[in-house]
């Protein structure tokens, strides 16, 4: 076997291991969701993960793929559906020395991300059929058009935005949807006293909601080291550490920052920190030297904190704080790279520019936040009308009475934990005997 054989296998075989890091990470939102809420809700909150990638698995290989990273536009790509490649039909992958099947389930990861994170704002009062819909929708009408902005050869690409693995393409994209979601549904019932103050509503396993962080943090190795696509050049091993880097700052920022703010040392809190962490340091990991990862892991493990906080004392009910983890993070991360990315690493990456404390000037400040606008308006606009539309026709929201008995037993018919919460399981007294 010659060597250009081998460095292609060793490649495809990455790239596969990344794919399924990626994949597996459905796994942890299940358990951080599911921890994260209520018991009543936990079977539907971790289920609906599964229903979620498989209508993103579906819709991604019909369309979603193609408008993504198909020859087409400045917009969206117009070529390569149901995985159909011809002539420079994928050319925005071409960089890629492995087959286009493990393109496909590497980038699909990524999709599944984003509509799971956009399921954080739909949770424990959303229908079952939201799910389908807006799902299918999401991963056809979303998330590829600003990945071809971004990924695909789009407009946001040929100005030099850096966003190597997806703070805006994947997390923001979620977190905007999630937002509009939990606007349009409203908090759940006993969220908000008469007064407008919120009542705390814990997550029902914390061991769950760690259990789940883990489990992502481990997946965040496939998701952004992955995305180099390449094991010859090592620089893979560059994007883990920084990544790791910041993931540390941001447990230990959030934690500290809980103690301050709150006088307490929420495990919940240093959960989200370092998920706020990743998010922030997805865009910036192969741009940014390590001790600037260390400073915008803590930046947005903490900021993300007080944000949380601010959200719903205005009466924003995010059960999982998505829009704080993914989209104030995803801001973070994404703006950082026009402040820190290093000249040394824009000459290896071959995109953008330097950052402004680098000399660079205000050139890619100003590309990152266009970026970041515009993502956020079309995702925002267009995940309104879909979903307002939804609420005047078939509703969004469950009854009072499914809300308050559960959506477990309303929408599927059985509870997460029968022996806690069903009588017919519950242990029965000498008398009932």
């Amino acid at each position: 076997m010659d060597e250009k054989t081998l460095t292609l296998g060793l490649d495809a075989l990455w790239v596969m291991l990344s794919a399924v890091l990626v994949i597996g990470m459905q796994a942890g939102f299940a358990l951080l969701e599911a921890g994260s809420t209520r018991m009543k809700n936990s079977g539907h909150v971790a289920g609906k993960q599964i229903l979620s990638f498989a209508i993103a698995s579906l819709a991604f290989w019909a369309f979603g793929f193609a408008i993504t990273f198909g020859a087409g536009n400045s917009f969206i790509g117009t070529e390569g559906w149901f995985l159909k490649e011809g002539k420079g039909t994928f050319d925005s992958l071409s960089w890629a020395n492995v087959p286009l099947e493990l393109k496909f389930l590497f980038q699909l990861g990524f999709a599944g991300v984003s509509l799971a994170i956009a399921w954080g704002g739909f949770a424990e009062r959303a229908k079952l059929s939201v799910y389908f819909l807006f799902g299918t929708i999401f991963t056809i009408a979303i998330y590829p058009v600003i990945g071809h902005w971004v990924w695909g050869g789009g407009w946001l690409g040929q100005l030099g935005m850096q966003d190597f693995a997806g703070s805006t393409v994947v997390h923001l994209q979620g977190a905007i949807a999630a937002l509009i979601a939990t606007v349009l549904l409203g908090p759940r019932i006993g969220k908000f006293n008469k007064d407008k103050t919120p009542n705390v509503i814990p997550g029902h396993n914390q061991v769950y909601t760690v259990i789940g962080g883990l489990i992502l943090w481990i997946g965040w190795f496939g998701f952004n080291a992955g995305s180099t696509m390449a094991v010859g050049d090592g620089f893979f091993g560059y994007v883990a550490l920084t990544t790791n880097l910041a993931a540390a700052a941001g447990a230990v920022a959030a934690i500290v920052t809980a103690k301050i703010l709150v006088g307490k040392a929420d495990i919940p809190t240093m959960v989200n920190g370092v998920l706020a962490a990743l998010v922030a340091i997805t865009a910036a990991c192969a741009f940014v030297e390590p001790w600037a990862a260390v400073i915008i892991g803590a930046v947005a493990g903490s900021f993300t904190f007080w944000t949380s906080i601010y959200f719903e004392r205005k009466g924003i009910d995010d059960p999982i704080y998505a829009f704080s983890v993914h989209g104030i993070a995803g801001i973070i991360g994404t703006i950082s790279t026009g402040f820190f990315a290093s000249p040394r690493l824009v000459e290896i990456t071959g995109i953008g520019k330097a950052g402004l404390f680098y000399g660079g000037g205000f050139d890619q400040l100003i590309v990152q936040t266009v970026g970041v606008l515009g993502a956020a308006v079309y995702v925002a606009a267009v995940s309104f009308i879909i979903l307002y539309a939804m609420k005047k026709t078939i509703g969004l929201r469950v009854t009072a009475e499914q809300e308050i008995s559960g959506l477990d037993i309303s929408e599927h018919g059985s509870y997460g934990y029968p022996e806690q919460l069903d009588p017919a399981y519950q242990p029965k007294t000498a008398a009932q005997q």
